[in-house]
């Protein structure tokens, strides 16, 4: 069994081939995703194209992903013209083989609860850290895709009411404060030089700094109470190259055992490990599980 995977995010698209180990020939593409959802595909046709004899294919991707269907629901302007876009659909009558597409979040957790940091749980919740905040719940190994596949939206929890702003359904919600880019932000304000997370945790050990990376800390914090008391997860999978920081893992693994109900402590909160390979894993596997539906 030979399943090709992409991972298509709006500033890269990756490729590989699985076997059912890690991912092998593993490449990396810009995803020009200002020229719109219909370049995209074009451009994932292209890179599959350059691998061979595969068996199915499995497709990690960002937006809102009807999985049954293989569709995008929505997708913000980062990929222009890219919802309601059939992924699937595209794929399947290119390559002639099965084709399973899911939500780069899911996906990820996918990768995670097969082969990473969350391989020895049933159940637990996986959320990322990075230009904004994703999530997603899995149940018995499996993704709980709620209503209308959207289920996870973790960036949307509402954590500052006073900050609602009509027309925004994101304002005062957790992305705007616990993102890697909330970060930046917040940094900017006192220093304008500190422009990426890079340069902020070059300079962790100076105290103004680090007054702003435990503040910025501590809104990742109450956003990690609220869904530890909601969902009881026995494991949440931190993810985001954010976490790789060893400061940042310890003081949000203190500051949620401190503020969380006694009888919620036993919940244990470990970074992803897969690195990029978390979403290209996830989506092969979902790409194996359509090939079996298929014979």
């Amino acid at each position: 069994m030979k399943i090709a995977a992409l991972d298509i995010g709006g500033t890269s698209i990756k490729s590989g081939i699985w076997t059912g180990g890690m991912a092998e020939e593993v490449r990396e593409h810009d995803t020009n995703a200002r020229n719109g959802g219909a370049y995209v595909m074009e451009r994932a046709k292209e890179i599959l194209h350059g691998y061979r004899g595969f068996d199915a294919i499995g497709i990690s991707t960002a937006g809102q992903v009807n999985s049954e269907d293989g569709f995008i629901r929505y997708a913000n302007e980062n990929i222009p013209g890219y919802t309601g876009m059939k992924v699937r659909e595209i794929l399947e009558q290119e390559f002639h083989v099965p084709v399973a597409v899911e939500n780069d979040v899911n996906a990820a957790a996918i990768g995670e609860g097969r082969f990473g940091a969350g391989k020895d749980a049933e159940d637990f919740l996986c959320i990322t850290y990075g230009t904004g905040v994703g999530g997603a719940v899995v149940i018995g190994k499996e993704i709980y895709r709620g209503a209308c596949f959207s289920a996870g939206e973790f960036g949307a929890i509402l954590l500052h009411p006073e900050d609602r702003r009509d027309g925004d359904p994101f304002s005062g919600c957790y992305e705007k404060y616990a993102s890697t880019t909330a970060l930046v932000a917040r940094a900017k304000e006192w220093d304008p030089s500190l422009t990426n997370g890079r340069k902020i945790f070059e300079r962790i050990g100076e105290p103004a700094v680090q007054q702003v990376v435990d503040c910025w800390i501590d809104e990742i914090v109450h956003g990690l109470v609220t869904l530890i008391h909601i969902f009881n997860p026995s494991c949440i999978v931190l993810g985001g190259g954010v976490m790789a920081q060893e400061y940042i893992l310890k003081r949000v693994q203190e500051k949620t055992q401190e503020r969380i109900m006694s009888s919620f402590r036993g919940v244990r909160l470990c970074q992803a490990v897969l690195g990029n390979q978390a979403g290209l894993l996830g989506a092969a596997y979902l790409g194996s599980q359509a090939l079996e539906k298929r014979k």
